[in-house]
């Protein structure tokens, strides 16, 4: 990984966000149309305030019998990580593997706090080592 790599020379840009006030069922038809498992979730001010999976709106809505159409996006949000455009490629490391996490929004907060990108182990797997990729998967998929 190069010293001077920063979130913004790894990170894929042009992300979309789901409005918090969408339902689940536009959420899912989002993902399917920009063939995604995550996307962000963005309020009224279109500020990042959370992150919403594939998985979420299968195990906690659909599993549990509830008509996506009827939740809004903005109620899965769950926790929420993120990286500051300029943040070293090694902070964006230990983020994700800090809280094992496989998808990380990129914030520029010199830019007036805006979500630009999307950082994935996919972004990661063309810019870190094999020896980086390996010690990234074994913090991640380590049981907590």
């Amino acid at each position: 990984m190069a010293s001077k790599l920063r979130a913004r020379d790894i990170m894929t840009g042009g992300v979309r966000c789901v409005g918090a006030h969408e339902s689940l069922f536009d959420a899912a038809k989002m993902m399917r149309d920009l063939d995604v498992g995550c996307l962000p979730i963005c309020g009224d001010n279109n500020k990042l305030t959370g992150m919403i999976t594939d998985r979420d709106i299968v195990v906690t809505c659909c599993a549990e019998g509830v008509d996506p159409a009827t939740v809004q996006a903005g109620s899965l949000g769950g926790s929420l990580h993120w990286i500051d455009a300029d943040a070293d490629a090694s902070e964006v490391l230990a983020t994700m593997e800090d809280n094992h996490i496989k998808r990380l929004p990129v914030i520029d907060v010199k830019g007036g706090h805006r979500l630009v990108g999307m950082i994935t182990e996919a972004n990661l797997a063309k810019n870190l080592s094999d020896k980086q990729i390996a010690e990234f998967a074994t913090r991640v998929y380590a049981p907590a």
